[in-house]
């Protein structure tokens, strides 16, 4: 079992950044993929970024590509994402997942494909 808990977010304006952080605990957390996906009012859920476990490959959604870096540190069972440029559409809940098998690089795009989430937190980005 693995449990993830964001923290981070907030109100920026418009051009601002934030770092937002996913702590993990249990067992093996360098063994598991890490994603963020972000959800607005009256949207789905949409992908951000994933760093995988096995090559450390990120990818990141054409949306926040140049602007945002996820990244991890495995001594803290920690996942992150830096978040500059930040503009209102940005705006959102976001957060963390995370899963242990692994896939072709377009399957973590999907949500369905992680085992574990976070509750979120509130990203306001105001113009």
């Amino acid at each position: 079992q693995v449990q993830l808990v964001e923290s981070g977010g907030g109100l920026v304006q418009a051009g601002g950044s934030l770092r937002l952080s996913c702590a993990a605990s249990g067992r093996a957390f360098s063994r598991y993929t890490m994603a963020w996906f972000r959800q607005a009012p009256g949207k789905e859920r949409e992908f951000v970024a994933v760093l995988t476990w096995t090559s450390g490959s990120t990818y990141y959604a054409d949306s926040v590509k140049g602007r945002f870096t996820i990244s991890r540190d495995n001594a803290k069972n920690t996942v992150y994402l830096q978040m500059n440029s930040l503009k209102p559409e940005d705006t959102a809940v976001y957060s963390c997942a995370a899963v242990s098998r692994t896939y072709t690089s377009s399957d973590y795009y999907r949500p369905t494909v992680y085992d574990y989430w976070g509750q979120g937190t509130q990203v306001t980005v105001s113009s």
